[in-house]
């Protein structure tokens, strides 16, 4: 069990492998924030805030929280935005997305768009 917020939120961001300035951005926040939350002397994120968190690197919400449980359990179908995800091959999907730069997002987006209306 991590012992403290900013460890669980730093392990959750490697472990999604994305740089701090990375999570800023789909957050919404600077990166000095991210910084800031990952310092042990550090400010806490609102709970909204580490829900998030949560959800953009694909960690339990209560292990981020309380550090209780263990970070991932791929067991359980993945909570994303109020969603289940249980097909492996949509997680994957969805974490390689999420760990995308901006441009590229778009571009997939579009050309994943593009064949929905084509099967339609």
């Amino acid at each position: 069990m991590e012992s403290d917020i900013a460890t669980r939120i730093r392990t959750a961001r490697r472990i999604a492998g994305i740089t701090q300035a990375e999570l800023a951005s789909q957050l919404r926040v600077t990166r000095s924030a991210v910084a800031n939350w990952e310092r042990v002397s550090g400010v806490w994120p609102a709970s909204s805030r580490l829900l998030s968190i949560a959800v953009i690197t694909g960690v339990s919400y209560e292990w981020l929280a309380t550090g209780r449980g263990v970070p991932t359990d791929h067991t359980q179908p993945a909570a994303v935005a109020g969603e289940l995800v249980d097909d492996p091959k949509e997680l994957r999907l969805l974490r390689a997305f999420r760990g995308c730069h901006s441009t590229i997002r778009r571009a997939l987006l579009e050309m994943a768009e593009s064949q929905r209306h084509r099967r339609a």
